[in-house]
């Protein structure tokens, strides 16, 4: 079975066939570095890694490009509220970014490009758009001219007849029935030049706007046609039209062959969780509380497919620890167990089942079904093994699934759930409880602790932990 990707330009999901046989471009949308990533837009960001790592397991060479927004109405005003430039206000978010990325085991792209550094291409973009007739000034600002385009709106199904001519929309953020010119200049105001937030160009001295910074970085990097464009469902309109728009006017070109969007991620109300609703958590809230960062990947990728809501609540991230967990202690034991003779029991639903692991995958990315047909036949492997009827073949096909599924899911080996200065710290927590009388909050602190794969001994020479196998 071919790969088949869900591309949002058509409706449809569609055999993928990139413009260079063997080799994907794609660009996805980054960060907005002027506060931590919360967790929402890590669903996106997991997305990116899961299409990249099916790619290379499709035996594709990809080329990954992921831009950095520091150029942006919201960096401005945050690096004039600190008395800093927008430089070093987003240096230690950028940082973070990258961090967290990490912890959760995400695969770098192979160029990062920074707004603030592509700003020439940016201009030269613009002076296209302004000589064609699809931009004009007005008041020292240059917009892009929706009426000169008349495909807007297709990527969306945006019905054009609610769009007001000629009205006008400056800012970065704006709501999503506020379609209409947006900037893609902005003149210098005395707040810019103070954070350096300004650049020389033909049209006036000024700073770009958010939309015309996807267009000239793909671009520059991945040619006036891209193989797939991906970003979160929140930026499917208006950014993502408004990509199409100024990048087509220009070139006179498809600008991106496919366009893969993922879903929200929900709050526990089933809310979409975002930073101006204040319903939001970031990464490094979580792993404060002490969830394990392959847990919180395992429940961003595996928990539902990505063009579907997922909801965020502790069930689901316990229950996503223990999902890993339980892989984790199977292939352990598959590793420590001798194979048996007397037959090759399940060795060819093993082959069977990674057969249907991988069509899954290629239906559209589709990793929760795949790692359904890993659990149950996780089941029948422990029940093989306990009773002694799992024999070699079997076994090498038990492996070889797990590996077929940790490309994706990167969970088998490496980080621990918590740390030794963290469980030290719980112990004495807990031993504080105990001498106040507070068995209750002692007891559980010991379950949590256990839930988290730590086991606590009481001796005579005081307490004792181990990491226990569940």
């Amino acid at each position: 079975m071919s790969l088949r990707l869900h591309n949002t330009l058509t409706g449809r999901t569609e055999e993928f066939d990139p413009l260079q046989p063997g080799r994907v471009g794609i660009y996805t949308c980054g960060p907005t570095v002027w506060n931590y990533s919360h967790i929402g837009n890590f669903r996106a960001y997991l997305f990116y890694d899961l299409l990249r790592r099916h790619l290379e397991v499709s035996g594709y060479r990809v080329t990954h490009v992921m831009n950095i927004t520091d150029v942006d109405d919201r960096i401005v005003d945050q690096a004039a509220i600190g008395g800093t430039t927008i430089f070093d206000y987003v240096r230690h978010y950028e940082q973070a970014f990258h961090e967290d990325l990490a912890s959760l085991r995400a695969r770098r792209a192979e160029v990062y490009p920074r707004a603030s550094e592509h700003v020439r291409e940016m201009v030269v973009l613009i002076e296209r758009l302004l000589a064609s007739g699809h931009a004009y000034i007005a008041d020292g600002d240059v917009y892009y001219r929706i009426s000169a385009f008349p495909p807007y709106g297709r990527l969306s199904h945006l019905d054009r007849a609610g769009l007001k001519v000629g009205a006008r929309v400056s800012q970065d953020r704006y709501e999503k029935e506020s379609a209409t010119d947006f900037a893609l200049w902005k003149k210098e105001q005395p707040g810019d030049v103070i954070v350096g937030a300004t650049w020389d160009a033909p049209f006036g001295r000024g700073r770009p706007g958010w939309h015309i910074e996807c267009s000239a970085m793909s671009m520059r990097y991945l040619g006036e046609t891209l193989d797939v464009h991906a970003g979160g469902i929140d930026l499917l309109f208006p950014h993502h039209e408004n990509e199409i728009a100024q990048s087509e006017a220009a070139t006179g070109r498809p600008f991106s062959r496919w366009w893969l969007h993922s879903e929200f991620l929900a709050d526990a109300t089933g809310e979409k969780m975002s930073k101006s609703l204040g319903n939001f958590a970031t990464l490094r809230d979580l792993l404060a509380a002490g969830h394990d960062p392959l847990a919180i990947r395992f429940f961003l990728i595996a928990n539902a497919h990505y063009r579907s809501r997922l909801r965020l609540d502790e069930t689901a991230l316990h229950a996503s620890s223990q999902q890993v967990r339980r892989l984790r202690d199977f292939h352990e034991r598959l590793l420590e167990f001798a194979p048996q003779d007397g037959g090759e029991w399940l060795l060819q639903e093993a082959r069977d089942t990674r057969l249907h692991y991988r069509a899954a995958l290629d239906d559209d990315l589709n990793l929760p079904q795949a790692v359904g047909y890993v659990f149950d036949l996780v089941r029948e492997a422990n029940a093989a093994m306990d009773a002694g009827r799992l024999g070699a073949g079997a076994r090498s096909e038990l492996l070889g699934l797990l590996a077929d599924a940790d490309a994706h899911l990167d969970v088998l080996s490496g980080a621990e759930p918590v740390v030794d200065a963290e469980v030290e710290r719980l112990i004495a927590e807990r031993e504080a409880a105990r001498s106040a009388r507070d068995f209750a909050r002692a007891d559980a602190i010991r379950e949590g602790l256990l839930e988290r794969g730590i086991q606590l001994e009481d001796t005579a020479a005081g307490v004792r932990w181990r990491r226990a196998s569940r």
